[in-house]
């Protein structure tokens, strides 16, 4: 029987986690799962908000993630990771990355980029945080952050390697596959946090 699993990607409009809930669906539909996806990404193009919702079991009936019922949150940007963690079950595991994208309102100077270390610290919550800055300067590409953090997410699932590397392949451009699994290698050999 497969493992259920309710995994909330989310970030800012740009960051490619359609792209990675894509690569990610399609992975584990290869490993013999259930899948169901479901994207919301209103203001995506203005710096706003996207969630994408992935559920794999056995059967999955409805796409959506209820509040406190998400294993998994892959967060692209920090606030982002604040914004959806009411979604976290309390045994589950945020995943994100130390990039920050300034709202407005902070830009503006109405309100301050909260410490979210110091939150996530507080509220007790099973976290991970991907240096992600310093790695993608390795890679010379800041376009595969997804595909990177990808790579550290899949050293938490019993998938084989190779399907991630074969969806992959499938799901982006040919001239860009090389850096995406050069990305996709470098994700999984971070230690776990």
């Amino acid at each position: 029987m497969k493992r259920e699993m309710n995994i909330l990607v989310v970030g800012v409009g740009g960051q490619g986690n359609i792209l990675f809930s894509k690569i990610l669906g399609e992975t584990l539909l290869s490993a013999g799962y259930d899948v169901k996806i479901s994207e919301v990404h209103g203001m995506a193009q203005r710096g706003g908000s996207v969630v994408t919702y992935v559920k794999a079991s056995e059967k999955v009936f409805s796409p959506l993630v209820d509040i406190a019922q998400a294993d998994f949150i892959i967060a692209f940007e920090k606030l982002e990771a604040l914004r959806w963690l009411e979604y976290l079950k309390r045994d589950g595991t945020l995943i994100y990355a130390d990039y920050e994208i300034p709202p407005i309102s902070v830009t503006t100077g109405s309100y301050e980029y909260p410490d979210v270390e110091k939150v996530l610290k507080e509220i007790g919550v099973k976290a991970c945080k991907v240096e992600i800055k310093k790695l993608l300067s390795s890679l010379g590409d800041a376009r595969v952050q997804n595909t990177l953090m990808l790579g550290f997410f899949s050293k938490f699932l019993s998938v084989e390697e190779a399907l991630f590397i074969s969806s992959i392949e499938k799901n982006v451009k040919k001239e860009l596959i090389e850096i995406n699994l050069k990305a996709f290698d470098l994700g999984r050999r971070i230690e776990n946090m």
